[in-house]
């Protein structure tokens, strides 16, 4: 299953639009978990996201990954409360000592916390320059946020920005993502299908779904994934439990709306306006 590749950022490699989250994975049964992985890696979901706030996430992908992993584009993510410049390279170590991996190929500063923005970037190029990371980026960071880390890191030093969008929570669409495609930032759609927010069956934009997968032979949360993938700098990560899932969520690779679909969407799952603030999870 291959859809259209697309390049990560500026100077990142070409990846499919929809890879692999690893949030809550470790709560559920490990060992269908590491199958969803790898069965994913598969049918070419190989960008794969973790963080070392998600609990036994890195082991477990650590685990799926073994013996695979050059196939991997690999995320993790460094809390806000270690980005020091100190603190930022000493979780990159925990974190691939965790992943049983020598390199990150991109990792990002979870959200914005207290440390100065340059303490991290300064962080991060040491990591690059020590190869232990390939790139850099961050993660609900909103427009006026990624304005101020251009600023102090320079242009076409920020790799991606990965931020909560899914139907039902499209804020970004207002400035943040305008801002990535202006400045060549791949962004990173997380929690794709909502937290607990998907369109219900019975919703008319969940029944619009509906309509449309048959028309396709898709399922509506397919159908979910090509919209929020419709501009070629997005990205979605969403997760998987078990191998059907992870094949569910592969088989979006291969769909293509109209824009007359496009447009039915966007009507029955309105932007709105533009929030005070970024929303993230």
């Amino acid at each position: 299953m291959t859809g259209d590749m697309r390049r990560f950022g500026r100077m990142g490699p070409n990846l499919a639009p929809i890879g692999q989250g690893t949030w809550y994975i470790d709560q559920g049964d490990r060992a269908s978990a590491i199958a969803a992985l790898r069965r994913g890696l598969d049918l070419g979901l190989t960008h794969i996201d973790t963080a070392e706030m998600y609990g036994d996430a890195e082991p477990l992908v650590a685990e799926a990954i073994a013996g695979r992993r050059d196939e991997v584009f690999l995320v993790s993510k460094v809390l806000p409360s270690n980005a020091s410049r100190r603190g930022t390279i000493a979780a990159c170590e925990r974190s691939l000592a965790r992943l049983r991996t020598d390199r990150l190929d991109c990792y990002l500063l979870h959200w914005r916390g207290h440390y100065q923005l340059g303490e991290t970037v300064a962080a991060f190029e040491e990591l690059v320059a020590a190869g232990k990371i390939l790139s850099w980026g961050v993660s609900n960071f909103d427009a006026g946020d990624l304005r101020e880390l251009h600023r102090v890191a320079g242009d076409g030093r920020i790799s991606c920005n990965q931020v909560l969008y899914h139907l039902l929570e499209r804020a970004v669409e207002h400035t943040v993502i305008p801002w990535c495609e202006a400045h060549g930032v791949a962004v990173t759609a997380y929690s794709p299908f909502g937290h607990d927010e998907f369109p219900g069956p019975r919703s008319p934009a969940g029944r619009l779904l509906q309509s449309i997968a048959d028309a396709h032979g898709a399922t509506p949360r397919q159908v979910a994934l090509a919209f929020l993938t419709r501009r070629p700098s997005v990205f979605a990560i969403p997760k998987a439990g078990n191998p059907l899932h992870a094949a569910d969520n592969a088989a979006a690779l291969a769909l293509r709306l109209s824009e007359e679909e496009i447009d039915a969407i966007d009507q029955a799952c309105p932007l709105g306006p533009e929030p005070a603030s970024l929303p993230m999870l």
